[in-house]
């Protein structure tokens, strides 16, 4: 549960005293030092004569991008104001991301960038967390060549903010903060939503998987799933503050449940949010197909609330690279798993995540993975060339394939997904589609930018004043990956 209401915020910190011992227990041990951070801001806001202005960059998933949305609700509470530069901010953090190693050298050059900045600005204070500040060897490198950053942590105390930027302003140091793992789930704290209609909300945290190529389990740690209550009064309070559409958000959504104290699964869970009043929409992600019970094809099957659209993974055609990957499913498993989901739902959009030159890939395991998309047919899919990950078991693997192989493959796979793509999403043309409105369009300050509940996205005359609401559209055209629509009365 978090918290998007001032009002219920400074009731919980008009009770605090900042003059007594912080408390123990969360949350109002945070509310006691985000109260107290408050005085610190507002002590360097009256030195430097205005307000202090504070810069969140995110890297990375949809999981980083809704901890930052809490890493601001933090900072607007203590008194800062959002400033989307990081050069003009007081106070500037990078959410971190690290499946892939060049992810982790882009923070490094911008923190060269910042490291000139705070020279001329000394007040100026640096954070860094998220997936990247897991890795021993970067605390170490950042310890040792940068350390003009002020504080450092990870993905387990996120909830500890407040108290951390407490001691970074009563400390002359580096402040370091960082957990192996934890099973702590803190409730009840500030955030800062970017969509006034629609949010992610966290079901679990974590990862029990280990696909070989994957870093996330060893910074992420082991699944954890929130309370269900927690989460079905979350999405009511939302709900009550105007959302119609939420996005559940988990590493492997399909496992939820496993560990708590009264076992639910993720199908039941769908079921009892689905009955929260005033909710128009319900996405999750990410599923593994290894979890994907009959169950939940059932309940989206008859829901009238969960969107036709579901990203299954599959990663790779081939049984044998399957198995070297450790994602325990074969092809022929997943071919039947989306023949299954397909005639129980007959208008769902399938998408998926492709890994072209994984380790000892072969021209036949690559044709096996043509022959998957051309089976499906999927939506889209996002496909990726590997990338060695240092730390995970596929960087050892011998039989690494070439950047010229790789290449080849890519655009090879490419161009069948997209050819693909354009013939499955081009049957909606003629139809009328629900759409959720979501922005003014980038391009033509005339139209506006909505999505359907299959996840496409669709562009039509419209004014602001549209933003966030459902409305029926005739799609018109179609551009391959999205359509051109009228706003039906």
């Amino acid at each position: 549960m978090e918290y998007n209401n001032n009002k219920e915020i400074e009731k919980i910190l008009e009770e605090i005293d900042i003059s007594e011992e912080a408390p123990i227990e969360e949350p109002m041990r945070q509310y006691y030092f985000i109260k107290k951070g408050r005085a610190y801001v507002a002590e360097l806001s009256e030195k430097l004569d205005r307000p202090l202005y504070v810069c969140v960059n995110t890297f990375g998933c949809q999981m980083n991008a809704k901890d930052s949305e809490k890493l601001l609700g933090i900072l607007e509470q203590m008194g800062y104001k959002e400033e989307t530069d990081e050069n003009k901010a007081d106070f500037v953090i990078y959410n971190t991301c690290t499946v892939r190693e060049n992810a982790n050298l882009r923070v490094y050059g911008r923190l060269g960038q910042l490291n000139r900045i705070k020279k001329k600005n000394p007040h100026m204070m640096i954070g860094l967390c998220g997936c990247m500040m897991q890795e021993p060897e970067v605390v170490e490198k950042l310890k040792k060549s940068y350390r003009f950053v002020d504080l450092i942590f990870g993905t387990h105390n996120i909830y500890k903010f407040a108290e951390l930027i407490v001691t970074c302003f009563e400390s002359e140091r580096m402040v370091i903060d960082i957990w192996k793992d934890t099973d702590k789930i803190v409730e009840d704290l500030p955030t800062d939503r970017k969509y006034s209609f629609k949010s992610g909300v966290n079901i679990m945290f974590g990862c029990n998987n280990f696909c070989s190529y994957c870093i996330v389990p060893y910074v992420r740690g082991r699944e954890r799933s929130r309370n269900p209550k927690d989460i079905i009064r979350e999405i009511e309070k939302l709900v009550a503050d105007g959302v119609v559409e939420v996005m559940l958000l988990g590493q492997n959504v399909n496992s939820y449940g496993k560990n708590l104290d009264e076992p639910m699964t993720f199908a039941q869970l769908l079921q009892e949010i689905e009955k929260i009043e005033g909710l128009e929409r319900i996405r999750f992600m990410t599923s593994h197909p290894k979890d994907l019970s009959d169950e939940l094809i059932e309940v989206m099957a008859h829901s009238k609330k969960i969107c036709k659209h579901l990203h299954l993974p599959v990663q790779s055609g081939s049984t044998d690279i399957l198995k070297k990957m450790n994602r325990r499913y074969t092809k022929e498993q997943y071919l039947l798993l989306v023949e299954k989901i397909k005639k129980a739902i007959p208008d769902i959009s399938l998408t998926t995540d492709i890994i072209v030159g994984f380790p000892g890939e072969t021209e036949e395991d690559f044709q096996e993975t043509l022959d998957v998309v051309r089976k499906v047919r999927y939506d889209s899919a996002f496909t990726f060339q590997y990338s060695k990950r240092t730390g995970t078991p596929a960087a050892v693997l011998e039989d690494q394939i070439s950047p010229e192989v790789m290449k080849d493959r890519f655009d090879r796979l490419l161009k069948e997904v997209q050819t693909i793509s354009a013939e499955v999403c081009s049957v909606h043309k003629g139809t009328i589609q629900r759409v959720l409105v979501e922005t003014k369009n980038d391009h033509d300050e005339h139209l506006v930018t909505g999505r359907m509940s299959n996840n496409l996205l669709v562009h039509f005359p419209g004014d602001a004043s549209l933003i966030g609401k459902l409305v029926d559209v005739e799609l018109k055209e179609c551009h391959g990956f999205y359509y051109m629509g009228e706003i039906v009365s």
